[in-house]
């Protein structure tokens, strides 16, 4: 599948073609396996046609994320601090790095505590 095929799908329509082709990617390991495969190559592209989607789904996760509140990355930072000990840590470890770099970016915003500069 070409790229800006796949751009042009929802999010819904992604997971299914992206489950549908790890089954294809499944199938095609299966018959390799017993020396069936006519065209070896089918591998690489379902192996490459599976990037595609999973970087395209990763993008708009980034943007929704890049346009969270503020106190909607606070909310998510917590859940996965939560998570940082147990099975999964060093996912979670990775998410929470990113949440803590996306604040930092967005910088710290005035209160009403604070003076405004310049008054």
């Amino acid at each position: 599948m070409k790229a800006s095929e796949l751009t042009g799908m929802s999010d819904e329509q992604l997971g299914l073609t992206l489950r549908d082709t790890e089954k294809h990617l499944f199938q095609l390991r299966f018959q390799s396996a017993t020396d069936r495969l006519e065209t070896p190559s089918e591998i690489s592209k379902a192996k490459k046609d599976i990037a595609r989607i999973k970087t395209i789904q990763r993008g708009r996760e980034l943007a929704k994320l890049a346009q969270a509140p503020d106190d909607a990355i606070a909310k998510m930072l917590t859940d996965w601090q939560a998570k940082t000990d147990g099975p999964g840590k060093r996912k979670a470890k990775r998410q929470v790095a990113r949440l803590e770099a996306l604040q930092e970016s967005r910088g710290p915003k005035p209160t009403a505590a604070q003076p405004a500069k310049g008054k």
